[in-house]
């Protein structure tokens, strides 16, 4: 689902991705319209590095981030699958298992890769 980051969003992005000068994606020329999916693909160099980036978020912009997940507004379908996983594992240990579960439901069920 394409949508135009908030003001949230983008301090999220930039806190995960400090380098990341613009909004916009390098290869395309486009918009970015999530903010998981340009941390994995273009910032983090390994699933250990964008498991530390996701570290970084306080609690309320994880559950931010997770519900966004749920509710389809977030991708996460184009995030790398050890990208997915530590992703899932960090929400998990900080928000609860139950809500990992939604996300791994989600992940599965697939949806639109936005970048």
């Amino acid at each position: 689902m394409a949508r135009e980051l908030s003001d949230k969003d983008i301090a999220i992005l930039q806190k995960l991705a400090p380098e990341c000068g613009d909004l916009t994606c390098g290869g395309s020329g486009h918009q970015f319209h999530a903010i998981l999916p340009p941390v994995s693909n273009h910032f983090a160099d390994s699933a250990e590095d964008f498991s530390e980036r996701i570290r970084r978020l306080s609690d309320e912009e994880l559950a931010y981030i997770t519900e966004k997940i749920l509710t389809g507004e977030e991708g996460l379908g184009c995030v790398a699958p050890e990208d997915a996983e530590a992703f899932v594992m960090i929400v998990h240990d900080r928000i609860s298992p139950e809500m990992a579960k939604k996300v791994i439901a989600a992940y599965e069920s697939g949806g639109e890769c936005e970048r």
